[in-house]
């Protein structure tokens, strides 16, 4: 499979890249827990169906010191005791943030208070800005066919 669009060769789409590989690099700065950033990144691909931001982040968490088990248990996160409350909280969040449309009311209270709960206001700020930046990037890569499985650990930055 070939993608539709080199998204890197293209310069309007490079450029578009380039701004949000950046902001990425401000989050993962942040005082979001790593493991937390890439279970998220993880969450999310594989609910919008994006194999190239699902291998990746697999990939780069495994690589970061992340468990098979706790990995494999991603997709089925409610039924999985391996993952603690702030994950959970997370996982949550980024679930509903996700299938925003899904839901009448987007994200609702009970999420949002549970998440605050666990992350104080950067962290939330954080947290947010990730899911939408992560369904930006899953976006752009569905649409374009970007083949999955490839990814090199490191291969942006």
């Amino acid at each position: 499979m070939k993608a539709r669009l080199n998204l890197f060769d293209n310069p309007n789409s490079a450029k578009i890249t380039k701004y949000l590989s950046s902001a990425n690099r401000v989050l993962s700065e942040s005082t979001l827990p790593a493991s937390t950033q890439e279970l998220v990144k993880i969450r999310a691909s594989q609910i919008n169906g994006c194999g190239f931001c699902t291998d990746m982040h697999t990939k780069e968490a495994a690589h970061a010191g992340e468990t098979s088990l706790r990995l494999n248990l991603v997709a089925a996160w409610r039924e999985a005791e391996v993952f603690t409350d702030a994950e959970r909280a997370a996982l949550e969040l980024v679930e509903q943030g996700t299938r925003i449309a899904d839901a009448a009311g987007g994200v609702t209270d009970e999420a949002w208070a549970d998440a605050a709960a666990h992350y104080d206001e950067d962290q939330l700020a954080a947290l947010v800005a990730l899911i939408a930046l992560i369904n930006a990037f899953n976006r752009l890569n569905v649409i374009v066919r970007q083949p999955a499985g490839d990814y090199q650990i490191g291969q942006f930055g």
